[in-house]
């Protein structure tokens, strides 16, 4: 169990660093807010150290060390790393999910950039996607469909984040903007990162990021029903507080270069009783054959983690755990280096 003071801290990190989940996961059920609280603590913490640091690399390499002691039963003296690994252990939380967004972490550390849409959905399957496919874990849901949307909607908030944080990116030196999109457009990214502007064709990317999101938030819907009924109205209210987002940007005519798309308390409070009448209809509207639809092939491996109705894919531990000793590897060489150069300058 996750000791009382060790959750009051993770309530508190919630309720100051991530409002629009604070306000949905009031609408979850005890038995799911408390580890979800727990979870996404140590999630923001993750993604604050890396985020914010000045060393984004031994941020990740610290973060990998943690990860380590969480799941050797050791976890770090901090309440984020016990109380994340009480929930671990009682929710037996498949290892490869934390560690796919590690990878994703990982990946920010790199300043790696992304040539496709696919490889932004990628990106998306680890920063976001897996955060939901733990969401599964802890309300007891392993079915591969059900995992399939949750991934959908992962996705879909994550595109959305992205969308709304394009010019903020751009000053701070990242890009996800699919390369390929920016370069049909007679840009090169480092141009536009250096002068960003709010462009009818950085507009028009903006609008097609947001249409791949609003597709997933569809496909996302029909999982829900698939959840523990006392949890649908706030994982709807994830969905459409998220998908507001969204909305509010195509009124800002898609210009996420000169302001901020997001919502108000009482936009938020009429999108929670939205949610509730979808959570009350689900019950007695039969299931969409869209739930049946096949994961993304982005992530399909975190389904495949997951799932006890799915074959688990041959080389899953191979591939995926080599993909993640890969980028760390390039973070250690790219510390080793740093140090040897300050050695270099010292001397």
């Amino acid at each position: 169990m996750i000791h009382p003071d060790d959750l009051e801290h993770c309530r508190e990190v919630i309720r100051t660093g991530s409002l629009s989940f604070h306000a949905a996961s009031k609408l979850l059920p005890g038995s799911v807010r408390d580890p979800a609280l727990a979870l996404y603590a140590f999630c923001r913490l993750a993604d604050d150290e890396v985020d914010e640091g000045s060393n984004k690399g031994a941020a990740v390499l610290d973060l990998q060390a943690r990860l380590d002691l969480v799941y050797a039963g050791t976890p770090r003296n901090a309440p984020e790393d016990r109380a994340f690994a009480a929930v671990c252990e009682r929710f037996d939380m498949p290892r490869a999910l934390p560690e796919a967004l590690l990878e994703g972490l990982a990946w920010d550390a790199v300043e790696r950039r992304y040539e496709t849409l696919s490889d932004v959905r990628g990106y998306s399957a680890r920063v976001a996607s897996a955060v939901g496919a733990m969401m599964c874990v802890l309300m007891r849901v392993r079915d591969a469909d059900a995992l399939a949307r949750a991934c959908d909607l992962g996705v879909a908030m994550q595109l959305t984040n992205i969308a709304r944080d394009v010019g903020e990116d751009a000053r701070a030196g990242r890009i996800y903007l699919p390369l390929e999109w920016i370069e049909g457009s007679g840009m090169t990214p480092d141009a536009f990162m250096s002068d960003p502007q709010a462009s009818l064709a950085v507009r028009k990317m903006v609008k097609r990021l947001l249409a791949e999101a609003r597709r997933l938030y569809i496909r996302s819907e029909t999982g829900i029903s698939s959840l523990p009924l006392n949890a649908r109205t706030g994982i709807f209210a994830a969905r459409f507080i998220y998908a507001a987002i969204g909305t509010q940007l195509t009124r800002l005519k898609h210009d996420s270069i000169n302001h901020r798309a997001r919502t108000n308390t009482v936009h938020k409070l009429g999108l929670i009783g939205i949610s509730g009448l979808r959570s009350a209809a689900s019950v007695v509207l039969p299931k969409s054959p869209v739930l049946f639809a096949p994961a993304l092939d982005e992530v399909r491996f975190l389904v495949d983690a997951v799932a006890t109705n799915k074959p688990r894919a041959q080389d899953w531990g191979t591939g995926r755990t080599g993909a993640l000793l890969s980028v760390l590897s390039e973070l250690k060489a790219r510390e080793v280096n740093a140090k040897a150069t300050i050695g270099v300058a010292a001397e």
